[in-house]
């Protein structure tokens, strides 16, 4: 069942560690709703982008203004009565939390799951990215998988973005 263009709107935020595919998928989830899609490692500060180039991992104290940015993008477009996808790692239940607090519990997460080894491939094969591969094992370190959260689709990301995104409408369509 296709999501409706009716219902209320909604906030998504496309989630997991880096590497997983959260920006290619965050738009083609975008565009197959026909919602604006923000990338959310924009709206890091300078010294959390810088930190992580020299890799070392963020501590909660840097990501908290961060992900207050990124809620406040998503309340703003809720309260314009516009959805929104953003591409978030969101990796701490205490984030996700957070973000569903400033939504006002109108957000739904779809977590990218993959295998180390295929994470490791993705970010050794990218080039241009802040984010070195090195910090993969920290990224894993700190995710909280949510499983049994509240309004969260998990999709594995051992298939074409296409799929991915089929996937993630099927089973957002089934939370709505």
């Amino acid at each position: 069942m296709p999501l409706s263009p009716s219902s209320s709107p909604k906030a998504i935020i496309v989630m997991g560690v880096s590497g997983c595919g959260k920006s290619s998928v965050g738009e083609a989830l975008a565009s197959a709703l026909s919602l604006p899609f923000i990338e959310g490692d924009i709206l890091h500060p300078a010294a959390n982008v810088d930190k992580m180039a020299k890799g070392i991992p963020l501590t909660d104290d840097d990501r908290w203004p961060w992900l207050s940015l990124i809620g406040e993008k998503m309340a703003e477009a809720l309260q314009q009565g516009e959805g929104i996808v953003v591409s978030c790692s969101a990796l701490k239940a205490i984030y996700r939390d957070h973000l569903r607090t400033a939504t006002g519990n109108h957000l739904t997460f779809v977590y990218l799951h993959g295998s180390k080894a295929l994470l490791s491939q993705r970010m050794g094969a990218r080039t241009g990215h802040f984010m070195p591969p090195t910090l993969l094992d920290s990224q894993l370190a700190t995710l909280e998988i949510p499983t049994g959260e509240p309004g969260v689709v998990t999709v594995s990301i051992d298939q074409p973005v296409e799929s991915i995104v089929a996937e993630a409408l099927g089973g957002l369509a089934n939370l709505a």
